[in-house]
């Protein structure tokens, strides 16, 4: 029993270390990713990016996620989380920044693919360095936190972003160059600190005691040699293995819904008449709600030490949630659904990710949750851009978010086809 209270006394020290400074890394992440959807608000006015145009280079994004999210995750685990976290802060800020100099669509393409690419590689990063410290009766709940940043940064993010669009024409720039300028600089400072304040391993964390240190480590490699794997540890093998490939195809519809709302909703609440700081306002209404359900979910899926039901209900209420918006026409149902869209969204990704993470062993970690990362988000690419012309043809918002329920159907099935297949398997057992 002291062993217990021991370990639990270590790691909830682990948590408070290295949690809330993980999370404020990823909510100034969010925030230079989706600040585009309030930059757009004037965007068109300044230098003629139409919802087309601002929706491929949306979708550019997660492209260049998508080509880099691997490699750099391998790279994480050669060269050490400090200095890779530190690289990958410092790279997004920069280039979040240089969003301010577009001209036009190719310098805006070009910004956005350079984005992902800089920005690739920090989540599913994260992913792996919590394994170093955490055993994975704890993952859910430290998912969860560390995730909610997420919806944090539009909850925050949002009435900022809408406040400096407000200073446009100060010093000759206008408001959305001060938005990227202004919100691209704390994730380079962030990066700073990181290279100087995050330890790479429980060994190397001087704020545990030698026994504290001992006892986590031996914990957590004693859990990866009792770990079932992904079979094969050959790079490509792991990234093609049908069991990366099928968690890919859950998470795409999650993290289109997520990323295109980022980006899409704060237009969708302003075609309702909204001044841009009522839509900052209002826009922020959501992702408040997502936030307390995501640290909710999170924790109960490691109380009642269940994933994949703890995954599958939350997807499904998001699914039916964003397809019920096809059929309101006014303000305050649509943000009921939208809040219920995100709460779903949300709640869905501390269970899967724990999921996740458990159904691999250290060695295909790397590579399969960078996998899964990649092409779940590689999903935005094809929401965005679809989005984009399906408002551009038609002028109809309810109609451009058809990809992404789309998406989450597939998504649930699927998650509804494993539920079936484990109960069969356990109906065989019994029999």
């Amino acid at each position: 029993m002291a062993e217990k209270d021991d370990g639990a006394s270590t790691l909830r020290k682990v948590g408070y270390r290295l949690i809330p400074f993980l999370m404020i890394c990823y909510l100034f992440s969010f925030i230079d990713r989706v600040n585009l959807g309030f930059a757009a608000l004037q965007i068109d006015r300044d230098i003629h990016l139409g919802p087309a145009i601002i929706g491929f280079g949306g979708g550019l994004f997660f492209l260049g996620y998508f080509l880099f999210e691997v490699p750099s995750n391998l790279a994480m685990n050669r060269f050490g989380a400090r200095r890779w976290l530190a690289r990958i802060m410092i790279s997004w800020g920069l280039v979040s920044a240089a969003t301010a100099f577009i001209v036009g669509p190719w310098s805006f393409y070009a910004n956005r693919l350079l984005l992902g690419a800089a920005e690739a590689g920090f989540f599913p990063g994260v992913l792996l360095y919590l394994t170093w410290w955490f055993p994975a009766a704890w993952r859910g709940r430290v998912v969860s936190m560390f995730y909610v940043a997420v919806p944090l940064s539009s909850f925050v993010g949002s009435p900022v972003s809408a406040a400096i669009l407000q200073i446009d024409g100060w010093l000759g720039l206008h408001g959305w160059q001060w938005l990227f300028l202004i919100e691209g600089t704390p994730s380079i400072l962030l990066g700073l600190a990181t290279y100087f304040l995050l330890p790479d391993r429980p060994k190397d964390a001087r704020w545990l005691s030698q026994n504290e240190r001992e006892w986590l480590e031996s914990t957590i490699a004693s859990e990866q040699r009792q770990a079932k794997p992904v079979a094969s540890q050959r790079t490509w093998r792991i990234m093609l293995h049908p069991q990366v490939l099928l968690l890919a195809l859950i998470y795409a519809g999650s993290s289109a819904a997520s990323n295109g709302l980022s980006l899409w909703q704060p237009q969708i609440l302003k075609s309702f008449g909204l001044t841009t700081m009522q839509t900052g306002l209002i826009n922020s209404v959501p992702f408040f709600f997502a936030s307390i359900a995501m640290l909710y979910w999170g924790r109960r899926s490691d109380q009642v030490k269940e994933r994949v039901w703890s995954t599958a209900l939350p997807l499904g209420l998001s699914a039916v949630a964003l397809g019920s918006c096809l059929f309101v026409t006014t303000l305050a149902p649509t943000v009921v659904l939208l809040s219920f869209t995100l709460i779903g969204t949300y709640a869905f990704k501390a269970p899967f990710w724990a999921l996740s993470t458990e159904m691999m062993g250290p060695a295909a970690a790397p590579a399969g949750l960078a996998q899964i990362n990649a092409i779940g988000n590689l999903a935005g690419f094809l929401g965005s851009s679809l989005i984009g012309l399906i408002l551009q043809a038609s002028g109809s918002y309810t109609l451009a978010l058809l990809p992404l329920i789309v998406l989450e159907a597939i998504g649930c099935i699927v998650l509804v086809s494993i539920l079936r297949a484990r109960s069969t398997r356990a109906a065989v057992a019994v029999g």
